[in-house]
């Protein structure tokens, strides 16, 4: 069984973060070493509260989860941070050569802010695969603001332009929260552009961003290249949400 490595919050509701990322690697035959970096209260409609791990502690866990004496992660999946610091801290203690896929969680699906753009600055240079949804996707291009209406695939050329300069070796823009029969992905890369479109299903629920990301680093974990691990992520995300459980 492979391993991956989760960093990411704690949410009381169970429908994302930890609980979430552990659910769907579980599935698909991975197991995890968890990085908690903030304990949150959550219901399905609210955040109420936030308290982040100290840095040093975060740090510590990652260390810890790669000793040699242990099964080594053979990816890392990243989603809520929490502050600066901790970024920093997360960043130095990252084992070179393991990819890494980061959801940049900037807001709760149940609302509220998880996370500054400042604080994922430290990581971004690390980052196999970025996966924003198409309003993070904005903020992270520093686009002036999020259209009411799908963009244009210029415009998200544009954006995955910008992003990619930041240092990421590919960013996954996904059009979850898109309209139209089909909802579809694109990946891009310094020198390409693919896209992985499937129906849209009539479905709302939490810890979508959650499961893609953790779905495409067990891929990566198992051996899959990033294209093959965005479209196995794609279609273990249709079939999830096709499951009324």
């Amino acid at each position: 069984m492979s391993r991956i490595l989760v960093v990411a919050g704690t949410d009381s509701s169970g429908g994302a973060g930890l609980s979430r990322d552990v659910a769907m690697a579980q599935s698909l035959g991975c197991s995890v070493a968890p990085v908690v970096t903030a304990v949150t209260v959550q219901t399905n409609s609210a955040l109420i509260a936030t308290q982040p791990i100290p840095p040093q502690i975060i740090a510590d866990q990652v260390t810890a989860a790669f000793d040699p004496a242990g099964q080594i992660p053979r990816a890392i999946k990243i989603g809520m941070i929490g502050t600066p610091e901790a970024a920093r801290s997360l960043a130095q203690a990252l084992p070179a050569q393991v990819p890494i896929v980061l959801d940049p969680v900037l807001k709760s699906s149940s609302g509220g802010d998880l996370m500054s753009l400042e604080a994922l600055t430290p990581l971004l240079p690390k980052v196999t695969v970025l996966t924003p949804n198409l309003e993070e996707s904005a903020r992270l291009a520093s686009t002036c603001h999020y259209p009411q209406e799908p963009p244009e695939l210029a415009e998200l050329k544009i954006r995955a332009q910008i992003i990619l300069a930041t240092g990421v070796a590919a960013v996954l823009i996904k059009g979850g929260h898109g309209q139209g029969t089909h909802s579809t992905d694109h990946l891009f890369t310094a020198d390409s552009h693919q896209m992985f479109s499937a129906p849209r299903l009539p479905i709302s629920k939490r810890g979508t961003g959650c499961s893609l990301a953790t779905a495409l680093a067990c891929a990566l974990a198992q051996g899959a290249s990033v294209t093959e691990a965005c479209a196995q992520a794609k279609a273990q995300m249709t079939l999830w949400l096709s499951n009324p459980g």
